[in-house]
């Protein structure tokens, strides 16, 4: 930097400060606080006191010139695509800016750089990824440093470094798992043993911010440097936050409709914020948001156990946090702003209007078919822009749900709509308008007030009764030990809003008589160089959320076995192709699989889970001596096997409980990995061609099912209890409902044979396979037949349940299918009179 502007920047800074700290102004745009004219402690009210933070930027040098750079203050209770706010930066010279802002003391403020040309281009990181926020927490009058990477219309290509480190808890110094970690505007999760890396930052200093997502420790900030290709260490101590009661009573206004939810939309974890980009630019979930409850003297109320000292910012709505929710007179969106107080108080509020503007009302009055499952909600989608997350409707009785649209509907001339059930749509919708391509129905704005009455007359992918092709009462199974495993294997997917569903769907999983449920919770590959393997929020169930997925299992009294999976930004095959693979990759890749598998160890130890499944098809180019689909060897280091072996180890340091390895039929059955003496367990992805003859019949496909377990999988077996005693084998059935299922090779014209697993959702329809529930429920008596008749198999396991609904599609899920029948039968028969 040019000295005399040095010097000139440091002149201006303290003087800043002083004016806007003197003068305690807000700026517009800042959270509006809490109105809170009666409390039952002064501490409860909003923060008073504000802090001027100075933000200082080093932009690119490739940056266009002439443009105006701005600093974006976001909104992560409306959306933070829809109610940023922006302040114009002072240039120090070609590369530099700042700008000073009065913050309320307390608060975290989440902000990203922007700069405006002919159209406003947004900041990203390195890899080119979107960056979703920094955060800055605002203690006292200070400055922030901050390094944008590139921008989206320009690239990086220079020197990148890193931040590692751990998080503990300050007072038993126990790891903190699932806390959010930002620092030049990449976002990392701490694993189970509070772990956290974050890769390709630019060289210079970062604010480095460590957040609980419920606020149940207290937010820690710190500069962190960063040098080219060097690593910056960081050992954290956080500190636990007290909960403490706040009961928040609200007035309504007039208009409000009668007997519907109000919901509490906020920025904590319990308030309905996913900390997740969801469809249409919001973050929180209605269906994850509590419902006040409404009280004698017509007002509404709710008591929120929350962390004293918490930065809590929030509204109250009809929809979400874009949607239905509370606006100002004026028209803006209100948020209100509070620092929970360290003792129980009771904060008043007052809604001041659902509608602005002379836009009326629309009312959406629905009646759904017969068939729908009574125990599924009916949820609406709006399309203003692109589809925001769907809004659950209001329950009249019957066949009939209505929803009334208010807000915002001043913004908007016209908007699409569309229905669908327990919130999935683009997969449980209206017949009238599925999948993710339809613009839905369109319904202009006006100043009168809109009826819309509708019929649904069929949902997509649910049919009424479809009759069982397997004679259930024919089945004859032998009543195994205690210890036989019978379950149900969730789909390898996550969205924030299968959470809310889950306790019923472990109702309808113990039900069916099963005694297990398998989570798989997943990360994602975020880089491929160096590989980066880490949980992005929204795609993948955080600890948070699959700890309460045990919880609520085990409350319907199943056992859980997890079995963690990884996903990728592209096809597989394609990702392994695409990677390096030379040595130093490989290198990375097996230290971010460790951290991987140490993470749903902890999980698994901390919640005592009984089985941790590890492996998979995804990883088999990285198996011993393994070769890439079609393209010679993979380039997996010669060692592989003592680095699986060594792996072992290491989880069993973490984890008292049996592993086991997720291995494919046939390749893993016929040529095991010599590392699979040191684990417990076998669990069989079980796709296995039962017939070369899609119309064979039962007693020929049982047939062959029980050859292949007597010569193939039973030799393994075998082979693997006099090398290493004792073992179990799990059989997981994978069956799509298909046409030729049990051929293991599902014929399309573009591909000769289709993976199983990949027409599960959100996988595209494939239009060109016929719909074929008796397949599957054949293929599932088949195999259920043939593995009664072995005693050496451990348990059963169904393969890709589709939790959130059901759905009678092309998938290996077998919920309100045929093949759920038949297992339940086979289940009540091999489990009946055990406790």
């Amino acid at each position: 930097m040019n000295p005399s502007l040095q010097t000139h920047r440091y002149k201006l800074i303290p003087l800043l400060l002083f004016v806007l700290t003197l003068t305690g102004c807000n700026l517009p745009g800042i959270p509006k606080p809490a109105q809170s004219p009666e409390t039952s402690n002064p501490s409860a009210q909003a923060p008073e006191t504000n802090a001027v933070i100075v933000f200082n930027v080093e932009i690119p040098a490739n940056t266009p010139s002439g443009e105006t750079i701005l600093l974006s203050i976001l909104d992560e209770v409306t959306g933070l695509a829809l109610n940023p706010k922006r302040f114009t930066m002072t240039a120090l010279d070609a590369t530099h800016y700042y700008v000073g802002l009065p913050l309320p003391v307390g608060s975290i403020v989440k902000y990203r750089y922007s700069r405006q040309g002919e159209i406003l281009a947004e900041e990203h990181i390195s890899d080119g990824r979107p960056v979703r926020y920094r955060m800055v927490s605002v203690d006292a009058p200070g400055e922030v440093h901050d390094v944008v990477t590139r921008w989206n219309d320009t690239n990086y290509g220079g020197p990148k470094g890193r931040i590692t480190g751990t998080v503990v808890d300050a007072a038993t110094s126990h790891p903190v798992p699932g806390m959010l970690v930002t620092a030049g505007g990449s976002q990392v999760f701490t694993s189970g043993d509070g772990s956290f890396l974050i890769e390709g930052l630019p060289p210079g200093t970062h604010n480095l911010v460590i957040y609980a997502l419920d606020g149940s420790y207290k937010t820690f900030q710190q500069g962190a440097l960063v040098a080219d290709a060097s690593n910056t260490p960081a050992e954290i101590r956080l500190t636990p936050a007290q909960m403490v009661d706040i009961t928040f009573i609200v007035t309504m206004p007039e208009d409000t409709p009668p007997v519907v939810p109000i919901r509490i939309a906020g920025n904590l974890y319990q308030l309905g914020n996913t900390f997740a980009d969801l469809s249409g630019g919001v973050s929180t979930l209605a269906s994850r948001m509590p419902v006040l409850s409404h009280l004698p003297d017509n007002t509404y109320g709710i008591i929120l156990s929350l962390p004293a000292g918490a930065n809590l910012q929030y509204k109250y709505t009809l929809g979400d946090g874009f949607w239905n929710t509370e606006r100002a007179e004026r028209g803006d969106f209100v948020v209100r702003q509070m620092i929970v107080p360290n003792e129980s108080a009771v904060i008043r509020d007052t809604v001041e209007t659902w509608q602005v503007g002379n836009t009326a009302p629309i009312t959406f009055d629905i009646t759904v078919p017969e068939t729908t499952p009574a125990d599924e909600e009916i949820f609406i989608q709006l399309n203003p822009y692109g589809w925001t997350e769907p809004l659950p409707m209001w329950h009249l009785g019957g066949q009939r749900w209505a929803y009334i649209l208010y807000s915002p509907l001043d913004m908007l001339d016209r908007l699409g709509y569309r229905y669908c059930r327990a919130g999935q749509c683009g997969h449980a919708d209206d017949a009238r308008t599925p999948g993710v391509f339809t613009s839905g129905q369109i319904v202009e704005t006006a100043e009168n007030p809109q009826g819309v009455p509708d019929q649904i007359s069929e949902w997509i992918w649910l049919d009424a009764d479809i009759a069982n092709p397997v004679d259930l009462t024919t089945i004859s199974a032998e009543l195994r030990e205690p210890d036989f495993l019978g379950g149900i294997e969730i789909q390898e997917r996550y969205h924030p809003s299968w959470g809310p569903l889950l306790p019923s769907t472990f109702e309808k999983i113990s039900a069916l008589s099963a005694n297990t449920v398998v989570l798989t919770p997943s990360w994602t590959f975020t880089r491929s160089d160096p590989p980066v393997l880490e949980p992005v929020a929204g795609q993948d169930a955080l600890w948070q959320e699959t700890a309460t997925a045990i919880r609520q299992a085990k409350a319907q009294k199943l056992n859980v076995v997890l079995r963690p999976v990884a996903h990728f930004p592209t096809a597989v095959n394609e990702w392994w192709r695409a990677a390096p693979r030379d040595f130093s990759w490989w290198v990375s890749w097996f230290s971010r699989y460790q951290a991987f598998a140490i993470h749903h160890a902890d999980l698994a130890e901390k919640y005592d889970v009984p089985i941790l499944v590890l492996g998979g098809d995804w990883m088999s180019p990285a198996m011993p001596f393994a070769e890439l689909s079609g393209d010679g060897p993979s380039g997996v280091p010669p060692d592989a096997d003592q680095r699986y072996r060594a792996l072992i180890q290491e989880v069993r340091s973490h984890y008292n409980g049996k592993i086991a390895w997720a291995v494919s039929y046939p390749q893993d059955i016929l040529n095991p990995p010599g590392f699979l003496a040191d684990v417990d367990m076998l669990y069989v992805l079980w796709s296995a061609p039962l017939s070369e003859d899609s119309a064979a019949n039962e007693i020929q496909m049982q047939a062959e099912a029980e050859r292949i377990l007597t010569t193939e999988v039973y030799t393994t077996w075998l082979a693997w209890e006099l090398q290493s005693g004792q073992k179990d084998i799990l059989i997981d059935l994978i069956y799509p409902s298909v046409e030729g299922t049990a051929t293991n090779c599902i014929a399309d014209p573009i591909q000769e044979c289709i993976p199983p697993a990949s027409l599960n959702f959100p996988a595209p329809d494939y239009p060109l396979l016929d719909l074929d529930f008796a397949a599957q429920a054949r293929a599932y008596q088949a195999v259920l037949a043939a593995i009664n008749q072995k005693k050496w198999v451990s348990g059963v396991v169904s393969g890709g349940y589709y939790p959130p609904a059901i759905l009678q599609d092309k998938s290996t899920s077998i919920h309100g299918k045929p093949a759920e029948e038949v297992l339940r039968t086979w289940f009540e028969q091999f489990l009946v009179q055990q406790p």
